[in-house]
This record gives structure tokens, sequence and C-alpha cells, in this order.
């Protein structure tokens, strides 16, 4: 059954249209990734779907009683407020000792829980907060750039963990990152974002199609097979105009423009 689904979603900031035309649907068990350039509407799609704010047009329909979890792209800490890991994770329900300590060896950083927040690296940090968001037991994550400020090999690490929970609580995962290349093996399907979706599908076909290699700047040429996908209105920065087709190349799947989010 459907987690989450956005139809025609629009979002505008006054007279600036965020999003425009999105349709998305995330199912149980998958690892949905979404790129776009900055100012693409990524975070502002992520609100949206989260609630936090309000449609211009279309609509978000969540599954009944769906619970999310939510790693944010970063988190400010008042460095003169003493905050422990422990009390971090307790916040706002209180949590069992023990839980909190088994969840924190399962994300990688056991026995932090006296540490400050603001003594935490980077990726400890970022692991913290992950461990957060899954004492809610959610059947939905959604992290947002949830590895900007990491370097190379921590954010690899932390893709391969993401998949790690993923494969052992079945979780859904909706992932917003700038990380193309190492985000790709993590993904099993990727939407690409300017403002609407220009393309999407299985990794190695939108790595290939022409819209996804003309946002990111990467030449026309490629090694993998073609992604023929083709539609009826203007792409702004994709650079096209199309037919409405949508031809997939190896059977992946499309889905109708979803939208801009950066």
């Amino acid at each position: 059954m459907t987690l989450i689904a956005a139809q025609g979603l629009g979002v505008s900031y006054g007279a600036m249209a965020a999003l425009r035309d999105v349709d998305l649907v995330i199912e149980p068990g998958e690892i949905v990734t979404v790129v776009g350039p900055n100012g693409s509407g990524k975070s502002t799609l992520v609100r949206a779907l989260l609630g936090v704010v309000r449609p211009s047009a279309g609509q978000v329909t969540r599954r009944a009683g769906l619970r999310i979890g939510y790693v944010p792209q970063r988190l400010a800490v008042d460095d003169r407020m003493p905050l422990s890991v422990r009390r971090f994770l307790s916040l706002p329900d209180r949590r069992d000792r023990d839980e909190m300590r088994a969840m924190l060896d399962k994300v990688g950083v056991p026995g932090l829980e006296d540490r400050q927040m603001t003594a935490l690296s980077g990726g400890q940090f970022q692991r913290v907060l992950l461990a957060r968001a899954l004492l809610a037991d959610p059947e939905l994550l959604i992290l947002d750039e949830a590895t900007q400020g990491l370097d190379q090999p921590g954010t690899a690490a932390f893709y391969q963990l993401i998949e790690d929970v993923r494969r052992e609580t079945g979780v859904a995962i909706l992932m917003v990152s700038h990380d193309l290349h190492v985000v790709m093996s993590a993904s099993d399907r990727v939407i690409c974002l300017n403002g609407h979706v220009c393309c999407q599908g299985q990794p190695h076909v939108v790595t290939a199609a022409p819209e996804y290699r003309a946002l990111f700047g990467l030449g026309t040429h490629g090694t993998m097979a073609l992604y023929q996908h083709k539609h009826d209105h203007a792409h702004d920065a994709c650079d096209h105009d199309h037919d409405h087709d949508h031809t997939p190349a190896h059977g992946t799947a499309t889905q109708k423009d979803p939208a801009h989010a950066g």
C-alpha cells in the first residue's frame, strides 16, 4: 500500500513558483533519491511532504497513521546550552536507556550517551540524528541532505548504513542529496528535479538521461543505455521541449514529471 503520494503538487512563495505539477509516489521498503541543482525545490518538496508548507496546487496524501522519521539537512545546537546525546534522544518523548543504547550501537556510534551534542564530530552528529529518527520506528525515513559537510568516506559510510537500516527494518527511505555518484548506488529509484520532475527511473537509466546530464553539466555521451523521456512541456534548465511519450530503457517505470526541489 502506498505510503505517501503527491499529485499535481505545486508550492509558491509569493509570486515565485518553487514547485509545479509534481507527481510522486513512495511505496513500502524502497529507497528513492531526489537530486537536482541548488534552488530546484528539493527541500521545498520535503517540507510539503512533511506538511510543513501548504501546497498552492495539488495535494499530498499520506497513508493513515503513517510514521515518519526525519533527518534534517542541518541542526543548530547552542553551545551555551548543555545537551547530552541521551537528553537529545529523549526529545520530545522520554526513551528507555537500554533502547537508546541499542540504537546508538545500531547506527555505529556506541557509548555516546553522555557526550555533549556540541562535542560530536560531523559524522557522529548525523548518526545521532539518524538514531533519533529511527527511535520513532518509522515506516518512512526522510533524509534532507543528511550527509552535507561529511567527507567522502564519511558520506559513503553513512549511505551504507542507510542501506543496512532498510535491509534490517524494511523502512522506506526518501533521500535528498547532492552526492550524485554515491547516492546512485544506494537507490532503487532516482528523481531528477528542477522545479518539476525532469526524469526518473532506475539509477543507471537516469544518469544516462539527457535531462539529467544537462542539469549537472555532464556531456551528452554516456556508456549507459539511453533513456528516452518525452513530454509536452518546456524543461527550463533541462533545455528541451518534448512530445508526451515515455519510453524508459530496460523496462524502467517512470512517472509524470514531479517538481524542481532544492
